[in-house]
């Protein structure tokens, strides 16, 4: 769908062909000034049918004041609409990005919608994930979810200044752009506050910084942070220092054991946890036996009894529905404004954790 042009409409008041003095208003003045996306304004000036009753208030009040009217050529090309939405998912090959990208998809379809996904590696750099936008963009998208914990959201707010636009997946409070995620301070202060009622007191965390992972970093800031109040001694090992890479995990983890005296490891992730529990395989240590280890984001089949990871489990999808939901209702105009909504996960015991 192409954006409305300056010749697209006519001002109020005048006939066809007429010039005024100053600018012509175009539907991007209108949905600024209500407080709107375009495809709002046009719905709601076309007397389509799924928009809340003040919002067109709001819009023709705009509209008047402006003195903007679309003409039937660019009303035709507004009805034109595609009803699909762009899922942009950092890698939907890692378990937590593939549930979140089914969810996504079953509450598309449920509300008459259908997803058009573009994916990364996990390694994609910046750079490749802003064209990914781009891309679904181009796609003629009515709205956008994106799941990354790497895009900073000075790279989103571009996008949701033209079509309605949600973050899923991670913590993020911009009064310009919706938000639907995990509590994850909550959740590393939870599952922190288990370790250390286990008995635990020389404890390793695994850290993120925020430019690596903005939901990663936040949890296991969270897990420093409480099990430093319960008097725990913290050993912080920053995965970026060893490479970051979670497929190899030994150089952090005999790190770990060579500092001596741990007693629980916390991984940011699930993935890393597998990898962690896989180095002290290799190494003849095992858990809990020798040493407890926690994952986040419990996700299947991490948590069933084969593997028993105890982990926090983000309810993924309530979260994919909520973000689903979030966007259509801003398509439709039913919601207005940026809404930020944290959702509370829940502790998964496992059997990799242990009293001590």
């Amino acid at each position: 769908m192409r954006e409305l042009t300056p010749e697209d409409h006519e001002p109020v008041g005048r006939t066809p062909g007429e010039r005024q003095s100053g600018p012509v208003p175009t539907i991007h003045d209108v949905a600024a000034a209500a407080g709107v996306s375009k495809s709002v304004v046009s719905r709601a000036l076309s007397g389509a049918p799924g928009v809340a009753a003040r919002t067109v208030t709001k819009v023709k009040a705009a509209a008047d004041a402006l003195g903007y009217v679309a003409n039937a050529n660019a009303r035709g090309m507004s009805a034109h609409r595609t009803h699909t939405l762009g899922v942009f998912v950092r890698d939907a090959a890692t378990p937590f990005y593939g549930h979140l990208l089914t969810a996504f998809q079953e509450q598309a379809s449920a509300r008459g919608y259908r997803a058009v996904t573009a994916t990364g590696s996990g390694t994609f750099p910046i750079e490749e994930e802003r064209r990914a936008l781009e891309t679904l963009v181009s796609l003629r998208v009515e709205g956008l979810i994106v799941c990354s914990g790497a895009l900073p959201v000075e790279d989103i707010i571009p996008f949701a200044r033209r079509i309605p636009t949600v973050i899923a997946g991670r913590p993020e409070a911009d009064p310009s752009v919706s938000s639907v995620y995990c509590d994850e301070v909550g959740g590393g202060r939870g599952l922190a506050e288990r370790v250390a009622m286990l008995g635990h007191r020389r404890v390793a965390v695994m850290t993120h910084t925020a430019e690596s992972s903005i939901t990663q970093s936040a949890r296991t800031m969270a897990m420093v942070e409480r099990l430093r109040e319960a008097e725990v001694e913290v050993l912080a090992f920053r995965c970026e220092d060893f490479g970051g890479d979670v497929e190899r995990a030994d150089s952090i983890v005999q790190a770990i054991v060579a500092a001596g005296g741990v007693t629980a490891v916390m991984a940011p992730s699930d993935s890393w946890a597998i990898s962690v529990l896989e180095s002290l395989r290799r190494m003849g240590l095992s858990a809990p036996t020798d040493i407890s280890v926690t994952g986040y984001d419990g996700v299947r089949p991490f948590t069933t009894s084969l593997l028993g990871i105890t982990s926090w489990r983000q309810p993924l999808s309530h979260i994919g529905r909520l973000s689903v939901d979030d966007v259509v209702d801003q398509i439709e105009g039913l919601a207005e404004g940026a809404r930020h909504r944290s959702i509370a996960g829940e502790l998964i015991e496992g059997r990799t954790a242990a009293a001590i």
